[in-house]
């Protein structure tokens, strides 16, 4: 709702200070629109869901929200009874929004540094959004030879798309929409640990103050750890010891079963590329055992009842552990795996010699091992 003293307050410190400690919002919908409509000011809540912030009406055309937003952060104006909704950020300042009332999306937004930096890297971004959109008419039309050669164009301009956030996010540590592109980078998961830190150590101070920066560095912080546990299940390093509990309960630890060369086989049940190579490592295992060959299988399965029984239909006439945790088993976490099949094959110190063998490669390694 309006706040009457709270819109004097920021009025007079826009009057007598350039640094405004408020905002005010104001709002032209253009279009038929009945006085008394209700327009919401929302964020997105800990479940990712709208949540409302403010509410006010309609009168003439024109809607006003007024506060203090010490931080910027995105927000979204959503007007009842119309489609669609406009994106902003909300920081002190004054701040203008124009619509036509069937075309929320296509908003003006105006007047704030961060809505400034947020329309220009749209701006951008839009330029390549309707690349792309052209290629892929010209895809629906075209014969196979044409075809071919724009969908070269297209990854190109995936590519293209990708280097604008990364480019924008360098060029302009100050935005609040570089730290949500970064937010996304993360997530994507195309981007080294090393220079996604570097990015977010070059944000300005009063990004890193932002909710979205606090959540980037956890994250960051995530990534750090997991790469560095990733390191010690590289091939050249130390496997790490573990016990876990085989098929009757028993509990097994790797360096008491390390043989002269160990394979750490990561498989499931439910997997049908493990369940393919089976065959071939049962091969194997027959072959150089009784030379020095061990195998410790580490499931993956949510039952215990598919892992024991696969286990008797493939004949995997070794050790087996599984906490039937699926992809939260806490071996896998300790060895990074987080895509099956997965194997480390050790020498008789229980070094990474090599790693996800199959077929003739798995038995070549074994055979050199143990000469």
């Amino acid at each position: 709702m309006k706040k009457v003293f709270l819109f004097l307050l920021v009025v007079s410190v826009f009057a007598c200070n350039s640094t405004p400690e408020g905002y005010e919002l104001t709002g032209n919908l253009r279009g038929d629109l009945e006085n008394g409509t209700q327009v919401f000011l929302k964020k997105l809540g800990p479940n990712n869901q709208p949540v409302d912030v403010d509410t006010t009406t309609v009168e003439n055309g024109k809607f006003t929200f007024v506060g203090v937003q010490n931080l910027p952060e995105m927000h979204y104006i959503f007007v009842d009874k119309l489609q669609g909704y406009t994106t902003v950020i909300l920081e002190n300042g004054e701040i203008s929004f124009n619509a036509q009332k069937d075309s929320l999306g296509f908003a003006e937004i105006e007047g704030t540094p961060q809505n400034k930096l947020f329309a220009n890297y749209m701006k951008g971004s839009k330029a390549i959004a309707d690349k792309a959109r052209s290629v892929n008419e010209d895809m629906q039309t075209a014969d196979e030879a044409t075809r071919a050669a724009l969908a070269d164009e297209m990854k190109e301009l995936q590519e293209e798309y990708k280097n604008f956030d990364v480019d924008y996010i360098k060029g302009n540590p100050d935005a609040l929409i570089s730290v949500l592109l970064m937010d996304r980078a993360i997530a994507s998961r195309q981007m080294a640990y090393s220079e996604l830190q570097g990015m977010y150590d070059a944000f300005t101070p009063a990004m890193k103050e932002t909710s979205a920066a606090k959540r980037i560095a956890e994250q960051l912080q995530a990534l750090k750890e997991r790469e560095e546990k990733g390191k010690s299940s590289e091939v050249g390093a130390k496997a790490p010891d573990f016990t876990a509990p085989g098929p009757n309960g028993e509990q097994i630890t790797l360096n008491e079963v390390l043989g002269k060369v160990t394979l750490v086989d990561f498989w499931a049940a439910w997997c049908k590329p493990c369940r393919a190579e089976n065959p071939n490592v049962v091969a194997v295992y027959k072959k150089y055992h009784d030379k020095g060959l061990n195998i410790l299988g580490v499931s993956l399965d949510r039952k215990a009842e598919d892992w024991k029984k696969a286990i008797a239909d493939d004949g995997l006439d070794w050790n087996h552990v599984s906490h039937v945790q699926y992809f939260n088993d806490p071996v896998a976490k300790l060895y990074n795996v987080d895509a099956i099949p997965a194997a480390f094959l050790l020498d008789e110190n229980g070094v990474i010699v090599a790693k996800n063998l199959r077929g003739p490669a798995l038995e070549a390694k074994v055979a050199e091992l143990l000469n």
